[in-house]
């Protein structure tokens, strides 16, 4: 057994089954290793932003890392936007990025670069296998620190030499950490708190954004007056009938401020305090109000589901006592075609189950409310604020998830960072609706342009945030990767090329044609 076959034969029996790749020369052991090891599922995506992004969305649904395979320094480049995204997420990844082999580094090749600092932008754990001796044992240890707790991102180092040198033996799974307990005195002195007299708030994010942990929090705030407040872009919340409605905090700060005002404690609970994401001239960057008390119920390393629950017993809040969300659909839209149009009609078609990975940006800003009372379904959002997320998420989703329905509600600057994914999703036979809001404009960009005080911009100015001349037509795009698509100029022509796209499996574009927003 070479040492890519023993790497793989232990990420396998680690629980890492599937691996999102754009190879090379020095992976090409590694490629080969999959028909030895056929438990590990491959998945080809055409750049390394898809193959990052696709193990960010398989791993917040699956809730296990899933690996990437990266081509040398230059391919982790290119992937890490989206692992940015994954590690603002607190999503687990098993990063293995090739190497030259060892004796071949001293030669400065043209694909030498220095992969440690590319990979400490977004890896709390590096290693290099030095040896074949070492690198099962070393895909053990990745696997571990990848699923945490704290989740986050490991990367592995691969030499192609120690790839392909004979005498590997796999390594035993390592066990992951256990989160830290609760802290009892933590939990009691927060509920003295709210049951006080002051405002509060609890802040939940992360995988306080489950159902059942989400039951607890509203059973917390019902008891005590508390308001419930969710981080502004979770990575997964479990959202529609049945669940726990929950506020999010305003992505403008000016709003978000408005929801945090008047308030005395803010309890985290697997959340950072808020902060403004941009400095913005006059304008505070911490959203906490001056005055506020800050409590951490439970933080990465801890479990957040526990602690809330601790806490729901703490303040003897009843078993029935939290908000549950009525069933409620929006009437199907007629007229001209409009972003809240197309948010109306998926919340009124969004079928039972479905997963709705978001990058609608400004057009997307009506989707929330739509579709709060429709039936159950998971929605991942962009956590790390690096455009480029929707399409490849939405693929690790489908992965993840083969009997469920997937809807991407992607902008069109966004989508052409990573439009290579409609070519994964036709490969693979992906279950995933993209609804494509393409209003010729970085929209959002034009907001910002006033917001952050540089006028409102003269012609060249907004040249630079304009996507005409030529206009993209995305349905040519999406055809040319193999998927299916379609074109909606009114509401009528959308709801029905949605109900297809829905009724349909496999993977299909519906491009919207809308005004912006801004």
């Amino acid at each position: 057994m070479n040492g890519a076959q023993a790497l793989i034969r232990t990420l396998v029996d680690s629980g890492v089954d599937v691996c999102f790749m754009n190879p090379g020369t020095s992976e090409m052991h590694f490629v080969a290793a999959l028909d030895d090891v056929r438990e590990m599922r491959g998945v080809l995506a055409l750049f390394e932003g898809v193959a990052t992004g696709a193990a960010d969305g398989y791993a917040r649904m699956a809730d296990k890392p899933a690996a990437v395979l990266l081509h040398l320094g230059p391919g982790l480049g290119n992937g890490l936007a989206n692992l940015h995204n994954a590690r603002k997420g607190h999503t687990p990844v098993v990063n293995i990025v090739g190497d030259h082999a060892t004796y071949h580094k001293q030669y400065d090749a043209q694909l030498e670069s220095d992969i440690e600092t590319v990979a400490a932008n977004v890896s709390t754990w590096i290693r290099t296998s030095a040896s074949v001796e070492e690198v099962a044992a070393d895909a053990a240890d990745a696997v571990a620190v990848a699923s945490g707790p704290p989740a986050q991102i490991a990367t592995l180092i691969l030499p192609a030499d120690v790839s392909w040198t004979e005498g590997a033996t796999p390594a035993s799974p390592v066990a992951p950490a256990e989160p830290t307990p609760v802290d009892a005195d933590a939990v009691a002195a927060i509920a003295a708190v709210l049951q006080g007299d002051e405002p509060a708030a609890l802040f939940v994010g992360g995988r306080a954004c489950r159902a059942d942990a989400l039951v607890d929090a509203s059973r917390v705030a019902n008891a005590t007056g508390t308001k419930l407040l969710a981080e502004t872009f979770p990575a997964r919340i479990e959202r529609g009938a049945g669940r726990v409605p929950v506020e999010r905090l305003a992505y403008l700060a000016e709003f978000a401020a408005m929801q945090l005002d008047g308030l005395r404690h803010l309890v985290l609970v697997d959340s950072k305090a808020p902060v403004s994401f941009f400095a913005y001239p006059g304008k505070a960057s911490d959203l906490v109000p001056e005055g506020c008390t800050v409590h951490v119920l439970a933080d990465a390393s801890g479990d957040p589901a526990a602690a809330l629950a601790a806490l729901a017993d703490a303040v003897g809040a009843p078993a029935d006592g939290a908000t549950i969300q009525a069933e409620a659909r929006p009437e199907l839209p007629t007229g001209p075609l409009t972003a809240d149009g197309v948010c109306q009609a998926l919340g009124a078609l969004l079928p039972e189950g479905a997963i709705v990975s978001d990058e609608g940006n400004t057009s997307g800003l009506f989707a929330a409310g739509h579709t709060a009372g429709a039936p159950a379904h998971d929605w991942m959002t962009l956590t790390g604020g690096a455009i480029g997320q929707g399409l490849p998420a939405a693929v690790g989703a489908a992965v993840a998830c083969p009997d469920r329905k997937v809807v991407v509600l992607e902008s069109d600057g966004s989508a052409m960072y990573t439009v290579q994914s409609w070519w994964t999703m036709a490969r693979e036979q992906l279950d995933v609706v993209t609804i494509l809001f393409n209003n010729a404009s970085y929209a959002v960009l034009n907001m910002e342009l006033n917001r952050v005080g540089a006028t409102e911009g003269g012609p060249k100015a907004k040249e630079m945030l304009d996507l005409t001349r030529p206009t993209m037509d995305f349905v040519s795009i999406a055809q040319g990767c193999g998927v299916p698509a379609t074109r909606a100029t009114t509401a009528e022509e959308f709801v029905e090329q949605l109900r297809s796209a829905l009724a349909t499996p496999g993977p299909s574009v519906i491009e919207a044609i809308v005004p912006s927003i801004i």
